[in-house]
């Protein structure tokens, strides 16, 4: 088996299906890749959508498993061990693959087997419109990545976003799993398990790089676009950022309070621009955001 195609689940039966289906359409011969769908403890018709996709797709390498554990993180290391791919891939419950998705990726790592992870394009899918406060810098907040057409290794500072992204199964084999000290559990918007993975990757001189053909589409739903939404993510932005320095040390705290002040100076910056062009909005919620995130390293408990 060539691919592992993990999409771990939470209560997201309205994009689910078609997720899944996006996986289903691919360039990709289906003898080279397998699905595991790893249910969270779902409340919804998360299962039934799962049992009837299988019923459907007889095909498909088709895994289904009950994670009992809360949390992403979890969620995310029973797909890893419930794997028998090379390289294991990561798609959000509500990501819709591109068709040669699978394809680019299998070709690329075919082609470069220094490579040890990958993190793809990933477009928007708003639900509504987009909001006027909105900008190239705070489009993180709708899990978008777009570094141009080129493929490249990610810069320091810079990694790859979760609904889109990849990892050799050996490199979780040498360098650990995700920490479920970290990242979400249930409605929670606590992060870090992504850059905290990454971090380790890239300090043992592994190379992580972008794929602009790998390309998904990814809701961004009205509710993630309101202010007190977006409060509780960069909340938990800050708080888990510093969770996550602390387990490496207070060195690495001290890092991230220099990295938080520069990025202070830039948002400062930034707020001044967009006022001097009259989108007052954009450079508001820019602040808003630095302020939240600021706030959330500070908490001792989110």
């Amino acid at each position: 088996m060539e691919l592992s195609i993990v999409v771990c689940t939470y209560n997201r039966e309205k994009y689910l299906e078609q997720s899944l289906n996006s996986l289903v359409n691919q360039s990709l011969d289906k003898k080279y890749y397998e699905i595991i769908l790893v249910n969270n403890n779902s409340t919804d018709s998360t299962e039934a959508i799962c049992n009837q996709f299988k019923n459907q797709n007889p095909e498909l390498n088709f895994t289904y498993f009950l994670e009992l554990n809360q949390g992403l993180s979890f969620a995310r290391n029973k797909g890893i061990e419930l794997s028998n791919g090379k390289i294991i891939v990561f798609l959000d419950d509500d990501a819709f693959a591109s068709e040669k998705y699978l394809e680019e990726i299998l070709i690329f790592f075919n082609e470069n087997k220094n490579a040890a992870a990958f993190g793809g394009r990933i477009y928007p899918k708003f639900e509504s419109q987009k909001p006027a406060w909105m900008s190239s810098f705070l489009m993180s907040l709708a899990s978008v990545i777009d570094l141009g057409d080129e493929v490249k290794t990610f810069k320091y500072g810079q990694y790859p976003i979760g609904a889109n992204m990849g990892i050799r199964k050996d490199i979780f084999e040498k360098y650990g799993v995700f920490d479920t000290k970290l990242g979400r559990v249930g409605k929670g918007m606590q992060g870090g398990e992504e850059k905290d993975i990454f971090y380790r990757i890239i300090s043992n001189n592994e190379s992580i790089y972008y794929l602009p053909n790998a390309w998904v589409y990814h809701i961004v739903p009205d509710v993630r676009l309101q202010n007190n939404f977006i409060r509780k993510q960069a909340l938990g932005v800050g708080y888990s950022e510093k969770m996550r320095s602390k387990n490496i040390g207070q060195k690495e705290v001290l890092k991230s309070i220099i990295k938080e002040l520069m990025k202070w100076i830039a948002s400062i910056f930034l707020f001044l621009y967009f006022s001097l062009i009259f989108q007052f909005p954009k450079g508001q919620m820019i602040i808003k955001f630095r302020y939240w995130v600021s706030i959330g390293f500070l908490y001792e408990k989110l």
